[in-house]
């Protein structure tokens, strides 16, 4: 039933749509705090599905392909975003058993024991041994009393704090972070994000590595010259590491207008990467911007919703007649 109706749906040529998933994590079992994170029985099933239903492309063939007209049907391609270890751990070998190509979008700044900020907020609130953790003042900021009493409420002080601190100046931001983490008391992990050998382990198992800047920042926030600076020494870095050049650019966070502009589109351009994704949902025809495409991942986890909600996003992407 999803299968006829993906190829109506995404024709081979001309009228192709390039469908290009999104993932983060892939956790080896689930999380009680996230129960809606994937995990590795889940990111299973859905490479199943998507074997089954698509032709999986790596993602430079996939934009290339998809600029000549030359797609082929129910045309789709899997892309993870920062760099996490679990990406090379858990996801990697069930890519291989599927024999499905994804690329990899790394944020260099966090290799070799690094952490993001928003870990750092997650893990604190996570591991504190504290019922309640008092956030006010923290570097001038009054971020609230949060009660700990349950995954529930650990899991909403999650949800205010990066809230309330996402859109700050890096700098800025990381002192607030690092005040949460002193008065959480706890000790924080400093292996969630991949070695510089795992980044070099995917591309030896014949997967794409692409560009995410050094420290993730939202580009849209930054002058040029440092968003450029970003975004180049990211890109080095990862051509030192791997030897070849990277093509492949994922913007951090990804909303259009948002999170990155026309600027952060030209440099990335100027650059020398070859296309570039963001986060707004869609699928992409032939005449979209290789520098924007789109990507979508299904929520759902049975098979007939998530291959339905994949249905609808390529129907609604679809232009008017």
């Amino acid at each position: 039933m999803i299968k006829p109706l993906l190829t109506l749906l995404s024709p081979a040529g001309r009228r192709a749509r390039l469908s290009v998933l999104i993932f983060h994590r892939v956790l080896p079992r689930p999380d009680p705090l996230f129960p809606g994170e994937i995990d590795a029985a889940g990111f299973d099933a859905i490479c199943r599905w998507v074997k089954g239903w698509f032709n999986v492309l790596a993602l430079d063939d996939a934009a290339r392909r998809l600029r000549e007209g030359s797609l082929p049907e129910r045309a789709l391609a899997v892309t993870f975003d920062d760099g996490y270890a679990d990406n090379h751990d858990v996801a990697l070998p069930i890519l291989q058993r599927h024999g499905l190509p994804a690329t990899f979008f790394i944020a260099t700044g966090f290799l070799d024991g690094g952490r993001m900020w928003n870990d750092t907020v997650i893990e604190s609130i996570r591991r504190t041994p504290l019922p309640r953790v008092d956030l006010r003042g923290a570097c001038g900021m009054d971020l609230g009393v949060h009660a700990l009493e349950s995954l529930e409420a650990r899991r909403a002080a999650i949800d205010r704090v990066i809230g309330g601190i996402k859109y700050m100046k890096p700098d800025e931001r990381q002192a607030v972070v690092d005040t949460i983490a002193d008065r959480a008391e706890t000790s924080l992990p400093d292996d969630l994000m991949m070695t510089s050998d795992q980044v070099r382990g995917l591309h030896r198992a014949g997967m794409q590595i692409g560009g995410h800047t050094v420290s993730h920042p939202i580009l849209a926030r930054l002058e040029r010259r440092a968003a450029r600076d970003e975004i180049e020494e990211g890109k080095t870095t990862l051509e030192s590491l791997i030897a070849e050049p990277v093509r492949l650019f994922a913007y951090p966070n990804g909303k259009p207008a948002e999170d990155y502009t026309g600027e952060a589109v030209s440099l990335a351009k100027e650059l020398g990467f070859d296309a570039a994704v963001s986060t707004a949902w869609g699928a992409a025809s032939a005449t979209a911007d290789p520098f924007q495409l789109p990507r979508f991942t299904p929520w759902d986890r049975t098979k007939l919703r998530f291959g339905a909600r994949l249905a609808a996003n390529l129907r609604n992407s679809a232009p008017a007649r």
